[in-house]
């Protein structure tokens, strides 16, 4: 299948913090688990549920139900004993799809362990070609890799940046509050935390590695 021009949008079962959720007509939008329990609260019909519906509360339980017998490719029911969480299999569906560009909501706060996981399946993204963002109503996550990120100049908040491996080289951070010019970022020691954006058009860098960016507004 040749790449959506659409995003795919995939409501977890975490901590939701967001009262609204845009989607046009070309995304594809992923109930995972419990996340259609959000989805029902935000008056939003998925195209897809997916999961082991462990986390799912009866009223959306009845409705996957109802879905298996009228609309069955609506639903991708999981086994509980696997090796993708959902998010992860929800994630290669897409993909399969031809979906480059996602958002996930849900999919942080909750237990520390899925946020992990999730964090994990940005770099998943990152890796099949794809461009991942964990949303949440105070902000959003992101990863890089030897690559550069800009940011427009309206852009108000913090930035914070972790090294997701070992070390990450060659960082440069330019046009926010304090600037990095060729560092190096470790992952023991946590001198990334809380940049702020002064008005001005910004750019971060990394030369070798991969670094986790939180965006808190």
């Amino acid at each position: 299948m040749g790449t959506q021009t659409g995003k795919c949008i995939i409501v977890a079962a975490g901590d939701l913090t967001v009262s609204k959720i845009e989607v046009s007509r070309e995304d594809l939008l992923i109930a995972v688990d419990g996340g259609l329990d959000y989805c029902g609260l935000l008056g939003l019909e998925p195209d897809l549920v997916l999961g082991d519906f462990d986390s799912a509360g009866e009223t959306q339980l009845a409705q996957v139900a109802l879905w298996e017998e009228q609309s069955p490719e609506r639903v991708i029911r999981l086994k509980p004993e696997k090796d993708d969480t959902d998010t992860l299999a929800a994630i290669r569906v897409a993909l399969e799809r031809g979906y480059t560009s996602f958002l996930l909501y849900g999919a942080t706060g909750g237990r520390l362990e899925h946020t992990i996981a999730n964090i994990q399946c940005l770099l998943f993204l990152k890796h099949h070609g794809a461009v991942g963002y964990l949303m949440d109503g105070l902000g959003m996550c992101f990863v890089m890799e030897d690559e550069e990120v800009r940011f427009r100049a309206s852009m108000e908040g913090y930035l914070s940046l972790f090294s997701l491996g070992g070390k990450a080289l060659g960082v440069n951070i330019r046009g926010m509050k304090y600037e990095l010019e060729d560092a190096e970022i470790t992952n023991d020691f946590p001198v990334g935390i809380s940049n702020e954006f002064i008005g001005q058009e910004a750019a971060v860098s990394v030369r070798q590695g991969q670094l986790l960016g939180i965006v808190t507004y």
